[in-house]
């Protein structure tokens, strides 16, 4: 089976490359650097260290504490980041500078991987979350590189499609050094297909291990004293194509109550920045781009973030913050980030991306779920605009889950300890 899927993958190499091409029409990074995605990084990298994938923005915010903490543990030896989107590289490149090495991580092709292998010759592999490439976890195999699945998560849906697979996922997974799972359930998912119980430790979700740098807070508090906002601000969050409607519309109906709030809305992809933008005057909605460095004065009403690197802080200027790829079947992405700043969170619907996490924030009335229509979003909003001591409640119901579910980092660094004493 892993043949045929190897034969497969080197027959629609056209189509990939096409699938490139396309995308480069709104994010030209994706012909850029084609070469490292067929594993040529000569004088790229330094061998001999840790190699941490991370395949995307999400994975690699996450992997951050993870690779600082490596750094300090390990000194001497130099760590190799690899991403697949370009959305993923610009957070490499900016939270870690020349700290550590960075390319694409090459399509799973033995060829590329073999000559990419070559170049770094890792003592250690960590993956974040399940990124299952059959080729490279044999190609380590073969090496005898210990692999480690870190942060791991497999929703019931993922585990129905691996079953399908038989004997070729309990092989697969046979050449898996150790799998750290964020909770029981997906390590039981994951011994149903074949796992070894010694395989497996279950670690907590390192999401949770999230803190402001000293800088951080400093830029927080600069843009405070900048803006000098006197008015209620919402933000919404990585949002998708079919959110940024919703949105807006619901905002509008805030406005008649509220018409000092500001909005501020960041689009999860770059490359979407322009399409928000140009929606955003189509609504009639006096906005800025946060690009431009300029406060916003009394008549600005939206502000689009439209820089990288920056949702963090502008969590921090929020008093309420809603959490895209919610409302639309993406899955959501990290309700944490606001909840480090002790803020009210809402959500849509379709949260299965953190559902463990998304469950625990419901049950500790942290967050506000709402269906994918302006009129609930609107509800959710002016509910917490309403109630502002209900309102600081469940910002502080939030933070508690933060905390109470903070450690998962320093498990996990006991479980790599065994593979780098």
């Amino acid at each position: 089976m892993q043949t045929l899927y190897t034969i497969l993958l080197y027959l629609i190499q056209p189509l990939v490359w096409l699938k490139l091409l396309w995308r480069s029409r709104k994010a030209p990074a994706y012909r850029q650097r084609i070469l490292e995605r067929y594993g040529f990084c000569k004088n790229k990298v330094k061998s001999g260290g840790i190699l941490v994938h991370a395949v995307s923005v999400g994975e690699t915010i996450a992997a951050i504490p993870l690779i600082k903490a490596l750094q300090q543990r390990y000194p001497d030896l130099p760590i190799t980041i690899t991403t697949m989107t370009p959305t993923g590289s610009q957070r490499v490149k900016a939270l870690l500078n020349d700290s550590v090495s960075h390319v694409y991580l090459p399509y799973d092709l033995p060829c590329a991987l073999n000559r990419f292998l070559k170049n770094v010759q890792p003592k250690l592999v960590i993956i974040m979350e399940t990124e299952l490439w059959p080729n490279f976890i044999s190609q380590c195999y073969k090496r005898q590189i210990p692999l480690i699945i870190a942060n791991a998560r497999l929703s019931e849906r993922s585990a129905k499609g691996y079953r399908k697979l038989g004997k070729a996922i309990t092989n697969l997974l046979a050449k898996i050094s150790m799998v750290a799972v964020q909770n029981q359930q997906d390590g039981e998912r994951f011994i149903s297909l074949g796992l070894l119980s010694d395989q497996l430790s279950v670690t907590g979700s390192i999401k949770f291990d999230i803190a402001l740098t000293l800088e951080q807070q400093q830029k927080i508090t600069e843009l405070k004293r900048q803006w000098q906002l006197q008015r209620p601000v919402f933000i919404a969050a990585s949002t998708h194509l079919g959110e940024d409607e919703i949105i807006l519309s619901a905002f509008r109906q805030i406005l008649k109550k509220y018409p000092d709030l500001l909005l501020i809305i960041v689009p999860r992809h770059p490359e979407r920045f322009k399409e928000v933008g140009k929606l955003i005057s189509e609504n009639g909605f006096n906005y800025l781009c946060r690009s431009t460095n300029t406060a916003p004065t009394d008549q600005t009403q939206v502000i689009l973030g439209d820089t990288m690197g920056e949702l963090l802080e502008l969590y921090g200027l929020a008093d309420i913050a809603f959490v895209g790829g919610s409302l639309v079947k993406h899955g959501g992405h990290n309700p944490l980030e606001p909840a480090l700043h002790h803020i009210p969170i809402i959500i849509g619907e379709h949260f299965f991306n953190f559902k463990v996490i998304c469950e625990q924030l419901i049950s500790a009335n942290a967050t506000i779920v709402c269906s994918n229509s302006a009129d609930d979003l609107y509800s959710a909003v002016i509910h917490l605009l309403d109630d502002r001591i209900n309102s600081k409640q469940i910002g502080e119901h939030a933070y508690q889950v933060l905390k109470q579910n903070q450690g998962a980092l320093n498990r996990l660094l006991d479980v790599i300890n065994r593979y780098l004493p």
